[in-house]
């Protein structure tokens, strides 16, 4: 039987006689049906660890890195008898450890008590119980927990039983540097590897039609999938002893670790391993098998049917086996997935992916979380899709591959387009900087005064450095694109060009460290606190004669910092009314708060010279308002009293 055929191309059909039964959709074959089940599966399995993470499923408000707001007994505070318990009331939820509170005795040695625990169901306030026979002597209690933005804050107050101590426990608030620091690499890896995944697979997949061809763009995409899941792992395992104070040692201990896949920050971890295997799985998908002829544009399956079917003149009579109708069209739903769903299915995960990140850490903290959330995920996807490309561009396009010449390397069309990337989320990185900057900082005074601040600036300072390398390569992309031409030294210019990229490398993976080095750092915002600085009148009642008469008119000027929860250190100058120094016999001070449940502290204050006096260890317990009582004796028989209040932040 013969059949009259067209030249069959792409877009065209041919003339089936009607003996042949009309060919219908031919259901996908069995391997991509199975790959589509489990991409699909590992996915919702994702998906839900990452719902799991949303907001709205656990609402609590948080405002970064948590603050003890009171505790029991109060900082300082001298006892007639050993309390029952400790309580530790937080200004947001925590999450509590084995080692979460603990208790010193004066010499050093730690004493048994009770587990740390949730004190009346408030995910706020922890307690612990104490032994009832503590002999008299001053005690510490320090503690350690982990706040909403899975980042972990300790601290340590003490508290005497009959009289205090003529010296207390010294308090070693971390075991070490070795965890935080392995940790802190773990999420720099991370970082780098979602870039190169990510920024990667876009370029290769997207922006260079012969990268999907090319071993070493595939293989640097790979590298960022291994980093991503080894960064992920080693910050999974890392969590638990940073959480807990212990030693790198208990990296293993399966009491932790469990611990840590119980918290926010454990499920997103768990979620960012899931999703490195849904998007590994969509990529080898999308690359598929290399095509003979490296660099050459991959096919889709409608022209490999183009490509692999002989072209027939039109008035010419061949024989066609009707089996063959059945497989040009059994190919199209493998087509149609290839062009809609995966693509749909990488977004959705890279998504995912920078959520893993933004619902377990500062953006999930603080004021306007609705916003930071988006704001933070746009930075993070914007950062990894410029790094990532611009490593493959500097690996794959620009970089010499044996002996080729540098003229004939292939930049064309994936230079421009990269530009283009590169331009837009340069837009998004810079406007979304800048709000996530003011909500992180909110005063000019906490970026030079607080640790924050100053690595933001070291960040910033950074950026400009790769805006003005990026300048350079886009002049040159300009310039090609309004010539229509190569330059006529276009060696010495790729050359010039790759220079510039491996700059832009280089400073892309600074601040992809100080990055690491951010998400670790108490928010400038919640750490700065301006200094007290206030002035009041001295009392016009006082009774001061002799060497003292000066003080009548005068003032007192106190300056307290850092004017935050903890030590502090308080400057007192008593000024007469003609503006010098006035020095009198004794200054003695304490702590008040607004709580008259909460006992005075006493604080003592020396003199530092004629007229200046200094409180070199006042400790506030907790944020809030206070006023620090000043005593003043002004004569032999006669004493005056003055509060200066103040704010603790």
């Amino acid at each position: 039987m013969t059949v009259r055929r067209r030249h069959v191309t792409r877009g065209t059909t041919a003339a089936v006689p009607a003996a042949v039964p009309a060919a219908v959709p031919c259901a996908t074959p069995p391997r991509a049906r199975l790959v589509a089940r489990l991409v699909a599966i590992v996915f919702l399995a994702a998906g839900g660890l990452v719902v799991g993470l949303l907001p709205g499923v656990a609402a609590r408000p948080a405002y970064a890195h948590a603050y003890l707001l009171e505790s029991t007994p109060v900082d300082g505070q001298v006892l007639s008898s050993p309390p029952a318990e400790v309580r530790l009331r937080f200004d947001e939820a925590v999450s509590l450890g084995r080692r979460s509170i603990q208790l010193l005795d004066p010499t050093g040695k730690e004493l048994a008590i009770g587990a740390a625990e949730y004190a009346d169901g408030k995910a706020d306030t922890a307690r612990a119980s104490l032994p009832r026979d503590l002999a008299e002597g001053t005690y510490v209690v320090s503690w350690r927990v982990t706040s909403v933005d899975s980042h972990v804050v300790s601290g340590a107050f003490s508290f005497s039983v009959g009289h205090p101590s003529a010296t207390a426990a010294p308090v070693e608030q971390d075991t070490g540097r070795v965890v935080p620091v392995v940790a802190a690499v773990g999420r720099a890896v991370a970082y780098l590897g979602v870039a190169l995944a990510l920024g990667g697979g876009v370029f290769v997949a997207g922006l260079w039609p012969g990268g999907r061809d090319d071993r070493r763009g595939r293989r640097v995409v790979w590298s960022g999938f291994a980093a991503l899941a080894a960064g992920t792992a080693v910050v999974l395992l890392a969590q638990g002893p940073y959480a807990d104070g212990r030693p790198l040692t208990a990296v293993f201990d399966p009491g932790l670790l469990g611990a840590t896949l119980s918290t926010r920050l454990g499920h997103a971890l768990l979620a960012r391993l899931v999703l490195v295997v849904v998007l590994g799985v969509v990529f080898l998908i999308v690359v598929g098998r290399p095509s003979p002829v490296t660099g050459s544009e991959p096919a889709d399956s409608e022209t490999a049917r183009a490509e692999t079917t002989p072209a027939v003149p039109a008035d010419s009579e061949t024989t066609l086996p009707v089996t063959t109708l059945p497989v040009t069209t059994r190919a199209e739903p493998a087509g149609v997935a290839r062009r809609t769903v995966l693509p749909a299915v990488a977004v959705v995960g890279a998504i995912a992916m920078t959520l893993t990140w933004t619902l377990a850490d500062h953006a999930q903290s603080g004021a306007q979380i609705w916003l930071a959330v988006p704001a933070t995920s746009l930075h993070l996807l914007a950062m990894a899709l410029w790094l990532g490309g611009l490593v493959t561009l500097a690996v794959c396009v620009l970089a010499p591959a044996g002996r080729r010449d540098p003229a004939l390397l292939s930049l064309e069309p994936a230079l421009p387009r990269f530009s283009r990337l590169a331009l837009l989320c340069f837009t998004v990185i810079a406007v979304t900087g800048l709000y996530l900057s003011w909500r992180q900082v909110g005063t000019w005074g906490a970026l030079g005064a607080t640790g924050f601040g100053r690595l933001l600036l070291g960040k910033l300072a950074v950026v400009l450095g790769v805006l003005a390398l990026a300048s350079g390569a886009r002049r040159f992309v300009h310039r090609r694109d309004r010539a229509g031409r190569a330059p006529r030294d276009l060696g010495a210019a790729v050359r010039r060009l790759r220079r510039s990229v491996a700059g832009e490398v280089v400073l892309g993976v600074v601040v992809v460290s100080i990055t690491a080095v951010l998400v670790d750092t108490a928010p400038a915002r919640t750490s700065y606190a301006p200094p007290v600085d206030t002035t009041v009148p001295f009392p016009a009642a006082v009774n001061a004669s002799g060497p003292y008469g000066g003080l009548r008119g005068g003032s007192i000027q106190v300056k307290i910092e850092p004017a935050r929860p903890g030590g502090n250190t308080a400057d007192i100058y008593l000024t007469g009314r003609d503006g010098r120094l006035v020095p009198v016999p004794e200054i003695s001070g304490a702590l008040e708060s607004r709580d008259r449940a909460v006992p005075a502290l006493p604080v003592k204050v020396t003199a530092a010279e004629p007229g200046h006096y200094v409180a070199g260890s006042m400790s506030v317990p907790y944020p809030g308002e206070w006023a620090l009582r000043l005593d003043i004796r002004v004569s032999d028989f006669d004493e005056t009293r003055v509060r200066v209040p103040f704010t603790a932040h």
